[in-house]
């Protein structure tokens, strides 16, 4: 009697950690879908990832854009800002 309770307990303790494996906190299916959601998370990152260096990109643009704009106006058509003195001089 004493040998087929050893079998039963191991059997027992296989089936506990057969159901863990399948049901519990870590198991494949709950580990599978976090995998999953990891994926789209990192999808989603490299989406914003990319469209924050396009804003970015944008943003230098216009800021050296303006620059120039600014330059031009001031060289070419002799504009300037409030409270500025425009001082021009010739070579001769």
């Amino acid at each position: 009697m004493g040998s087929r309770i050893i079998p039963l307990v191991l059997l027992g303790l296989l089936v506990a950690i057969h159901a863990q494996l399948w049901m519990g906190r870590g198991s494949l299916p709950k580990v599978q879908e976090m995998q999953r959601q990891i994926e789209a998370q990192q999808a989603a990152n490299a989406r914003a990832r990319q469209a924050n260096a396009q804003l970015s990109s944008e943003v230098q643009d216009l800021k050296e854009g303006l620059d120039m704009v600014e330059e031009k106006a001031r060289s070419e058509l002799g504009m300037v800002k409030p409270n500025e003195i425009f001082v021009q001089y010739s070579h001769r």
